[in-house]
């Protein structure tokens, strides 16, 4: 269960990130999709050769964005509630039915929608698709179940406190996106203040105001009979109405300047260090894929410039990595995370900072751009080989504004990137003298920072 807002943010940025390492998708994915609006759902069907298996995703917009200003964890705290029991029967008679047939439903809310997941055998979908439909439409909230999740929120919050990660990416979503902006986490404080005031009033009320149909999207892949799902979710979603779509959130500003945070946490073995800015960027921008593969050439995995030099050449890390995140729901941000053991926190910095500068002017080499193109195709074609990897794909895609067809088209975009494409997008997008600098960890010559 993802317990603040932001860790739903930062792995919602890795998946993200992942898809677009691939290249090389299955052929006719959206020639093979059936896709309907049933009662105002979305829905994308896709059956495939995996026997037996059916994998269920979906969206809603009832995500973060939705909370009020004076209880940011309102969606959270609804989202949470929804598999605690239905007015019809309560959560063990649920877990009962789900577990008899070795199925499994579970939501979570990030910073623009709630997300559904689910997993069943072919025969049980109708099972599958009554839970979910029930669970959405009729929770119960039962205050006993509310009590048990402010105890688990609290213990879930201390813990991530005592985390030099979730420190570094806490802070510098503040430090980037302005008020107001679907990226921007409250502070800890802010959140656990909202959770404990939070009544069953209020999460009924935030449900009723933006659970719905209108907004909602569920991708089904697997061992199913299009007509057959189609008609489960006709039946069970018949009658239900409600939901909206928000308007677009205005783009963060770019940083006027360079900036430094520290978060001091005593007795840390290690820094966490995050360095980036804003992108103003969403997925769906024309220079949102050059800046990808420009960025994974830098610093994805151990093949990345980063990796073969900070931490290979030079020792000076346990992980470094650098991403473009968070511009699923809105435009999102450019950034480096990277470890250092305290010791050798100001001379890893230094390095890195010398290879993004080299990286920025002198942009990636036609051999680089080469050899990732290629072995895109490996990992992208067996991200879409299982059903979660393909429905996961699909619903990824759709929400961030690309048309189905882009499912089979990426790879051939990618291939047709060129040079000036790869390293313009750096030079346009990429400031190093606007980028923010966060610290987390026992940093030396560092105050005590007020947690």
């Amino acid at each position: 269960m993802n317990i603040h807002p932001l860790t739903r943010l930062r792995s919602l940025a890795v998946l993200g990130l992942a898809l677009l390492t691939g290249g090389n998708a299955l052929a006719g994915v959206a020639s093979d999709a059936v896709r309907a609006d049933i009662g105002g759902i979305d829905v994308v069907i896709v059956r495939t050769d995996v026997k037996d298996v059916v994998t269920l995703v979906g969206t809603m917009r009832a995500g973060d964005d939705r909370s009020p200003a004076d209880n940011v964890a309102l969606a959270t705290m609804t989202g949470a509630m929804l598999d605690k029991g239905t007015t019809k029967q309560d959560k063990f008679a649920i877990a009962q039915q789900l577990g008899g047939v070795g199925a499994s439903l579970s939501f979570s809310v990030d910073a623009s929608t709630l997300r559904m997941s689910g997993k069943c055998l072919s025969r049980d979908f109708p099972l599958l698709a009554a839970i979910l439909a029930e669970q959405l439409r009729e929770p119960a909230f039962p205050e006993t179940e509310l009590v048990k999740l402010k105890k688990q929120l609290e213990g879930a919050m201390r813990a991530q406190l005592d985390d030099t990660d979730f420190r570094a990416a806490d802070a510098f979503s503040r430090a980037i996106f302005p008020p107001g902006h679907p990226n921007r986490q409250p502070t800890p404080d802010e959140f656990m203040a909202a959770v404990g005031k939070t009544s069953v009033s209020d999460v009924r009320g935030f449900h009723s105001q933006y659970y719905g149909p209108t907004g909602m999207r569920l991708v089904i892949v697997g061992d199913v009979d299009p007509a057959s799902v189609q008609a489960e979710l006709r039946r069970v979603f018949a009658g239900w109405s409600g939901g909206s779509i928000p308007p677009p959130a205005p783009l963060a500003p770019l940083l006027k300047s360079a900036g430094q945070e520290t978060v001091f946490m005593p007795e840390k073995t290690s820094v966490s260090v995050i360095l980036g800015q804003p992108t103003q960027l969403r997925y769906s921008d024309p220079d949102s894929l050059a800046l990808r593969v420009a960025t994974r050439i830098f610093g994805s995995g151990f093949t990345g410039r980063l990796m073969s030099s900070v931490r290979d050449k030079e020792g000076l890390t346990y992980g470094i990595y650098a991403s473009v995140d968070n511009d699923i729901g809105s435009d999102g941000d450019w950034s480096i995370d990277a470890t250092f053991s305290p010791a050798l926190l100001e001379q890893g910095i230094a390095s890195t900072k010398r290879q993004l500068l080299l990286w920025r002017d002198k942009g990636v080499t036609g051999e680089e751009l080469a050899r990732s193109k290629s072995r895109t195709a490996g990992s992208y074609k067996v991200g879409l080989a299982t059903t979660s990897g393909l429905a996961g794909t699909i619903l990824l895609l759709l929400n961030a504004g690309m048309p189905l067809e882009f499912v089979d088209e990426y790879p051939q975009r990618v291939d047709a990137l060129t040079l000036e494409q790869v390293n313009g997008a750096i030079t346009k997008h990429i400031d190093p003298e606007r980028m923010v600098l966060v610290e987390a960890g026992t940093v030396p010559g560092a105050a005590t920072a007020a947690k």
